[in-house]
């Protein structure tokens, strides 16, 4: 992301992003899809079939030139041993574009391509025979433009608008690269991770939490859907009942000044976005939220933030040993 971006754009794929529900696949039913393998004796190739919003896309011969564009596709693709030609840095990280739970996954640095605003003439000089555009917006024209270049995966069936949860887009780029077994490991990884931490961390259960965000237009809060939200329910917490009640189909909403307690739960999380972390701390009203005046509240920002915000599984494995310790520290302050 940019800092050029308007907040409305921006929050169509921040403050919506990370979008996981659940532990739901990405629609594939095996009666109705090929068997993929491939054989690395005879080289044979198998094709297979992903089932996405914009129909079932057909993979005839083995990807070699990969372009992933779509929110963490790029992440996947390395976390399942491949290395995309082509990737979009999505959270500014620079350099490679991926966070400090995949530093040095790449052997040779990929070109670092647009996010929402694409440059298609750039990707089509890259000659990728795979486009991965997995967690996006599912705009029509973007999935057409892109499928004139090369072969696209674009989001799944109920996935537009970076709803794409990070089990279908390991499911959906697995199957796509031939890596199911890789797939299904690395989703046995996250669950077994979060397994653990709470295991570790019975205290969360139950709790509420607030996850909201203060940006330069103001506070707002993350509701079901969210990646952000998704993380902490999975750890044992539960997401504030009143928030849920405003959502309305959304994955954000917005709170006025004035409605700021709406904040106060068991346990707050804030995230400062594209503000200095001062600009919350030293906010009088933050301040006055009762979890917040107890000690029972935390300040997510920097490598943390990108890791809680990107909701991939190589990130959610990273921030699951960083963030609960975190966590239990905060709400042992405010007791």
């Amino acid at each position: 992301m940019r800092k050029g971006l308007s907040l409305t754009k921006w929050m169509s794929f921040f403050m919506v992003m990370l979008v996981v529900i659940g532990l739901v696949g990405c629609g594939s039913d095996t009666s109705k899809e090929s068997k993929t393998k491939s054989d690395p004796e005879t080289n044979n190739f198998t094709s297979r079939t992903i089932e996405t919003k914009f129909g079932n896309i057909e993979i005839k011969e083995e990807p070699k030139r990969i372009v992933a564009l779509g929110w963490g596709d790029a992440e996947t693709v390395l976390a399942l041993g491949g290395e995309p030609v082509g990737a979009s840095d999505w959270l500014a990280f620079g350099g490679e574009g991926v966070g400090p739970w995949l530093k040095g996954a790449y052997k040779t640095a990929p070109t670092i391509l647009g996010t929402m605003e694409l440059d298609y003439e750039q990707i089509a000089s890259l000659e990728p025979d795979l486009i991965l555009d997995v967690r996006s917006s599912g705009d029509q024209e973007r999935y057409n433009r892109l499928s004139e270049i090369a072969t696209t995966i674009g989001v799944p069936e109920g996935g537009d608008s970076y709803l794409t949860s990070y089990q279908q887009q390991v499911q959906m780029i697995a199957k796509a690269l031939g890596k199911e077994a890789e797939g299904e490991q690395l989703l046995k990884d996250v669950d077994t991770a979060f397994e653990k931490a709470r295991e570790e961390y019975p205290q969360f259960a139950d709790k509420t939490v607030a996850v909201g965000a203060y940006t330069s237009e103001g506070w707002g809060a993350y509701v079901t859907g969210d990646s952000r939200v998704d993380f902490m329910t999975k750890l044992g917490f539960k997401n504030k009942e009143e928030i849920e009640k405003q959502a309305k189909g959304d994955f954000y909403i917005k709170v006025a000044d004035e409605q700021l307690e709406l904040l106060d739960a068991d346990f707050t999380v804030i995230l400062p976005i594209w503000v200095d972390t001062k600009e919350v701390t030293g906010n009088a009203l933050y301040q006055k939220i009762p979890s917040v005046a107890d000690g029972r509240s935390m300040i997510i920002d920097g490598d943390y933030a990108n890791a809680f915000s990107a909701g991939t599984a190589p990130a959610v494995l990273w921030a699951i040993e960083q963030l609960p310790p975190m966590f239990n520290k905060a709400l042992e302050g405010g007791e």
